[in-house]
């Protein structure tokens, strides 16, 4: 891993507790050990298993070589190719088309795709996507993209906590803290995705088109492969999940979505095409 990826790794664990201490320390000393405890389990549990908590967010199940006979071939080519160890292969039950990265080393990687991507896309556009991720492997960037992720996915699901925690709670002093814990994280939430989006430059994106289109020597498959998945996710967005992950996918899974508006982290797709068909093998 790079030593900018170690830095912006470390930054966001650090700003990872720094929330949390906070948070707990709104609800008195106990809160804060609480806290304490959870924050220390919570970045050893990013580093080591975020891969794993961001494929259970969308539902990820390990293919099986004998259903997916194509996928595997694909897979075992480009890792030929790349010369990086073949990684687990994963295939999330949604109809919208997709696919990520994810592990903290190209040792331990895993890549997921969806079910609705396998079937618009055909083989060479598949290979062509399969190389943009192997190139988020090879350029070592899927630690920080999937402890992002996590972060990201744990920081809603607590605020949700709070939220009906504060809905549903009494007219007692600890119902009243609900209520304070819940107004600091709507002040803080929008924060804490604009540091987390930060740290995802959108240049990774152009450098894995790049990568990709090199190792399959063609850039024209990856481009009608952005523009069927971009198309097609307009009919069939991503419902389930969470958006504050949108960045760990080849092209953004969600529509409509006013937060994703503010902090986007892919490059248009139209942007990203142009720059596939223009280059040169």
């Amino acid at each position: 891993m790079s030593i900018k990826n170690q830095v912006k790794t470390a930054v966001l664990l650090a700003l990872l507790t720094a929330i949390f201490l906070f948070i707990g320390s709104l609800f008195g000393r106990a809160g804060f050990i609480f806290a304490l405890i959870f924050v220390g389990l919570m970045n050893f549990g990013s580093y080591w298993f975020s891969d794993k908590i961001v494929l259970w967010m969308y539902k990820a199940k390990e293919a099986k070589q004998s259903e997916y006979p194509d996928l595997f071939k694909i897979v075992s080519e480009i890792s030929r190719l790349t010369g990086l160890p073949i990684p687990k292969v994963y295939v999330i039950p949604t109809n919208s088309p997709n696919a990520f990265a994810c592990g903290r080393s190209p040792g331990h990687s895993a890549v997921a795709v969806t079910e609705g991507i396998m079937k618009i896309l055909n083989h060479d556009e598949l290979k062509g996507v399969l190389a943009h991720e192997f190139a988020h492997i090879k350029n070592r960037d899927t630690l920080i993209s999937t402890i992002a992720g996590t972060i990201a996915g744990v920081i809603s699901y607590i605020s949700n906590m709070f939220m009906w925690s504060a809905m549903f709670g009494g007219r007692d002093d600890d119902s009243r803290r609900n209520i304070f814990g819940l107004l600091a994280l709507a002040i803080l939430t929008p924060i804490i995705a604009s540091m987390i989006q930060l740290a995802i430059s959108r240049g990774r994106e152009y450098f894995a088109d790049e990568t990709g289109a090199k190792t399959v020597r063609n850039g024209n498959h990856l481009a009608n492969a952005l523009e069927k998945i971009e198309k097609n996710v307009d009919v069939n967005p991503m419902r389930f999940g969470n958006t504050a992950t949108a960045h760990l996918f080849i092209s953004n899974p969600f529509r409509g979505q006013a937060f994703l508006s503010l902090f986007m982290t892919h490059p248009s797709t139209k942007t990203r095409t142009e720059r596939l068909r223009a280059m040169r093998f």
